[in-house]
């Protein structure tokens, strides 16, 4: 049986679209996925077709792959399938609309936009094109996310009440002082809320509304801590989510750039409890790859599970991870299982992903707007605006 194959285009050769792209290398059969395989045919740079040739080395793309100094002339490369936009979040509305504009299928890194109605706008551009779209929520789709959300709706849990969820970095105090430092930037969209926050909702979200029949948007009240250029530096959230027979729910969402959710960062701290009135599940810091569960259940059971990620194995000489932290040699990132979901996707036809549907994406980005709009949080215009094409 011949093998589904998806043709990659990757828009920005940052360090996100390296881990991607070295994920993208590793054999789909090492995670048990046989009927599907993943290549690179092409990479831009808005600096230079250099560095976009500099870049499809370092992911040991074919030698076939081009290389493009310019986003427009990949999105109008007719080998690719689909475009991976890898770009800061203050860039995705107009690089994402670019490549459907184009004709392309796109799975667009988290945060998919800087506020909703950019979200709204491009989710109608793509069905209106009938093309494929998803946010790269790459945590949705890891089998220690599948395990919580089956144990968060099967009545493991009992009744799942509250959940807890928590990304925070106690950053160096000279992020600070760099305006031009991609976190604190708010020309990039800087803050914790869009960059980390997403993920302390994710886990919120997928413990007690995606696993929900017929899901109700949670109302939100939040308190924020800015830095002197106006973007959040902590950020905390109390989302309330209304259940037709359970009650309401509360989801607690909590990010910062301060102080730590794991000190040692080692995975000693809990990121995110799931708690039940017949128990809870702990999934171990980070909450972007988590690798370790612990369940508690009020009749004594007390489980602990590994997560550890797929890969080639010792002795590849393979390594993937980020900001010069690498994994154990043979062990992936984990972002694959996200361009799986993508083949998988465009093999039967569907437009968006399984686990996270456009919709939700859409819910969570109105959470943050609202986020925003309490604690007085705007970006420059040229990065809410959803005028197309701007120049960035």
């Amino acid at each position: 049986m011949s093998k589904f194959q998806l043709k990659w285009g990757i828009l920005a050769t940052g360090g996100i679209a390296e881990s991607f792209g070295r994920d993208l290398s590793v054999n789909p059969e090492t995670r048990e996925r046989n009927d599907i395989e993943h290549v690179v045919v092409a990479a831009a740079s808005s600096t230079s077709a250099d560095r976009a040739q500099a870049y499809l080395k370092e992911v040991s793309a074919p030698d076939s792959a081009k290389a493009y100094g310019s986003y427009k002339e990949l999105v109008s490369d007719l080998n690719v399938d689909i475009i991976y936009v890898a770009t800061p979040h203050s860039h995705h509305y107009q690089n994402v609309m670019l490549a459907l504009e184009a004709g392309k299928n796109v799975l667009c890194e988290k945060a998919l936009t800087v506020n909703a109605a950019q979200t709204e706008a491009l989710i109608k551009k793509a069905r209106e094109e009938d093309l494929f779209f998803m946010e790269a929520v790459w945590t949705r789709y890891f089998p220690i996310s599948i395990y919580a959300r089956e144990t968060a709706s099967s009545g493991t849990l009992g009744t799942v009440e509250r959940t807890f969820a928590d990304l925070a970095f106690s950053m160096p105090p000279e992020t600070s002082f760099d305006p031009k430092n991609r976190m604190v930037n708010p020309d990039l969209a800087g803050g914790a809320l869009l960059d980390l926050g997403i993920y302390a909702l994710t886990w919120v979200f997928q413990s007690l509304y995606t696993v929900q029949k017929n899901p109700k948007p949670p109302t939100v009240v939040s308190a924020v801590r800015k830095w002197e250029s106006g973007v959040d530096q902590q950020t905390s959230m109390l989302l309330t989510f209304p259940r037709d027979k359970e009650g309401d729910a509360h989801g607690i969402a909590t990010t910062g750039m301060r102080c730590a959710t794991d000190p040692d960062s080692n995975g000693h701290a809990p990121a995110v409890r799931i708690q039940g009135d017949k128990g809870e599940l702990m999934v171990f810091h980070p909450a972007f790859r988590p690798t370790r569960t612990k369940l508690v259940l009020k009749d004594g059971t007390v489980e602990e599970k590994n997560w550890p990620q797929p890969g080639p194995g010792k002795g590849s000489g393979f390594r993937n991870g980020f900001g010069g932290n690498f994994h154990p040699e043979g062990e992936g990132m984990g972002m694959f299982w996200e361009a799986d979901e993508c083949a998988h996707a465009l093999k039967e036809g569907r437009k968006e992903g399984k686990f996270e549907s456009l919709n939700e994406s859409l819910v969570i980005m109105k959470v943050m707007d609202e986020v925003r709009r309490q604690n007085g949080m705007k970006l420059p215009d040229k990065i809410e605006t959803t005028d197309y094409p701007v120049d960035l």
